[in-house]
């Protein structure tokens, strides 16, 4: 199976955010090419929010481009099979820890603008995965972060106020 047809049985099967899951799966109709970093309308990320193993703590970086402490997660690559896979390299990469796990099924979806790495403005259609980290996993900066840091989920940074509907679907989906 392809990453693009990977994407659209894992958005088919998304529960929730019917509307942007639908607006989603039109992009991927429209675009083969949706899932690749050089697609200049836009195109699918894969991100993680990785918890620890009590489910208190949130791993976020600050991100150098952006200046804002966000969840892990990048651009799809070739050798991605799924955006879960996406989204476990991505956090494995950037937080430095092994024994990650994933949820296959997304919990969250976000379209934003941004300049990525093509220079050009363009829009991520973010998938959000749960990710959850073993005991003890302490995490090592990555060259792809400002700063790397366990958050307690009652006490996050101040600029996060859009972080807040990403966790709040990590800790339903843990209930």
């Amino acid at each position: 199976m392809t990453l693009h047809a990977d994407a659209v049985s894992t958005l088919s099967r998304f529960s929730g955010q019917d509307a942007l899951r639908e607006a989603y799966l039109g992009f991927l109709a429209a675009r083969e090419d949706a899932c690749r970093r050089s697609c200049e309308p836009g195109h699918l990320t894969a991100s993680a929010l990785v918890l620890d193993a009590t489910a208190e703590h949130a791993l976020l970086t600050l991100h150098p481009r952006v200046g804002r402490w966000l969840q892990l997660g990048g651009h799809c690559e070739p050798e991605d099979v799924s955006l879960a896979a996406a989204a476990l390299r991505e956090a494995t990469e950037e937080s430095g820890m092994r024994g990650l796990r994933i949820e296959p099924t997304p919990i969250h979806l976000d379209v934003h603008p941004i300049t990525c790495s093509l220079g050009k403005p363009t829009r991520h259609f973010d998938v959000r995965f749960l990710v959850r980290a073993p005991v003890g996993a302490q995490p090592v900066r990555s060259a792809e972060s400002v700063d790397l840091q366990w958050w307690p989920l009652d006490s996050l940074p101040d600029n996060v106020d859009d972080l807040h509907p990403l966790i709040e679907s990590a800790l339903a989906r843990l209930r």
